[in-house]
C-alpha cells in the first residue's frame, strides 16, 4: 500500500455468481490518485549483499538490516512505494519507486549518490514510477519506467541517461548502441483478442477505456493484460539462454 494510506487504505472482493466483481469500499492515499492500483502489493525481493539484506517496502522506505541478526543497519526514504527490487552492485543500491525516481544509495550509510527522475502521470497519478527491477552492468543501469514503458540505460556512477528504448515485447538490446538485436512476441500477444495493442506493439490507450469508473477497471485491465500473455517477470540469462515466465502461464527460454 502507498505510504500515506497505511492501515486506512483497503480493497477487497469477490466475484460472484454473475462474474460482477464485488467490491468493498476503497479509501485512496491523495486526492490525486482517482483510480487504485491493482499490483499493489510487496513485490520488492531482497538482493543479500556485503552482509546485509536491502529491500524496498509499501511505506516508502528501503530497508537495510544485518543479514545474521535482522537488525536495522539504516532506511532510506523515498517519495511513494517501492515496487522494485534493488540490485547492488560494488556498494552501491540502486532502486526505484512510485515517485518517479530511480535512486542510487551507499550501501554502507543509506546515502543517497544520485537520482533520476522520470516522467510524471498527472490524470489518474498510477502509470508513474520504475516498478521494474534495474540490472547494472559495466557501469550501466538498465531499467524500466510505467510513465512511458521505456527501457532506460543511464550511467552507473552519474545517472545520466545513455539512452532508452520505446515499449514493446521482450527486447535484446545493444548495451553499447541502444539498438535492437531481435524481439520476442508471446502468441497471445500476436492474436491480440482484446485489441489492446497497436502495430507497432505499444498499448493501444482506446482499449483501456474506463467501463466502471472504479477499482473494477484495474481487475478489467489486469485481464486485458493476461489475454496477450504480457511479460511483467525480469529475465534471467544464464549460458547464452534466457529465462523468463509470462501471464499466458508459460515459461520460455530464448536462445
Amino acid at each position: 500500500m502507498r505510504p500515506s494510506a497505511r492501515a486506512e487504505h483497503r480493497t477487497g472482493g469477490n466475484f460472484g455468481a454473475t462474474g460482477r466483481f464485488k467490491t468493498c469500499a476503497l479509501r485512496y492515499p491523495s486526492a490525486a490518485q482517482i483510480i487504485p492500483d491493482a499490483w499493489d502489493l510487496f513485490t520488492s525481493s531482497p538482493a543479500v549483499a556485503n552482509g546485509k539484506v536491502y529491500f524496498g517496502s509499501g511505506d516508502g522506505n528501503v530497508y537495510a538490516a544485518d543479514a545474521q541478526t535482522g537488525v536495522l543497519q539504516w532506511k532510506f526514504a523515498t517519495g511513494d512505494v517501492v515496487h522494485s527490487s534493488p540490485a547492488v552492485v560494488e556498494r552501491t543500491v540502486y532502486i526505484g519507486s512510485w515517485d518517479s525516481h530511480l535512486y542510487a544509495i551507499d550501501a554502507e550509510s543509506g546515502q543517497q549518490r544520485w537520482t533520476f527522475k522520470g516522467g510524471e502521470d498527472n490524470t489518474i497519478h498510477n502509470q508513474v514510477g520504475f516498478q521494474s527491477s534495474p540490472a547494472v552492468v559495466d557501469g550501466t543501469v538498465y531499467v524500466g519506467t510505467s510513465d512511458s514503458s521505456r527501457l532506460m540505460a543511464l550511467d552507473a556512477r552519474t545517472g545520466r541517461l545513455r539512452f532508452n528504448f520505446d515499449n514493446g515485447k521482450l527486447y535484446a538490446v545493444d548495451a553499447k548502441t541502444g539498438k535492437l538485436a531481435w524481439e520476442f512476441q508471446t502468441e497471445a500477444s500476436k492474436r491480440d483478442p482484446l485489441k489492446v495493442l497497436n502495430a507497432d506493439g505499444s498499448l493501444n490507450k482506446q482499449a483501456f477505456a474506463s467501463i466502471f469508473g472504479d477499482f473494477q477497471d484495474m481487475c478489467v485491465d489486469t485481464y486485458r493484460f493476461i489475454s496477450i500473455g504480457a511479460i511483467v517477470s525480469s529475465p534471467v540469462v544464464g549460458r547464452g539462454v534466457v529465462y523468463f515466465g509470462s501471464m499466458d502461464g508459460n515459461l520460455y527460454a530464448l536462445q
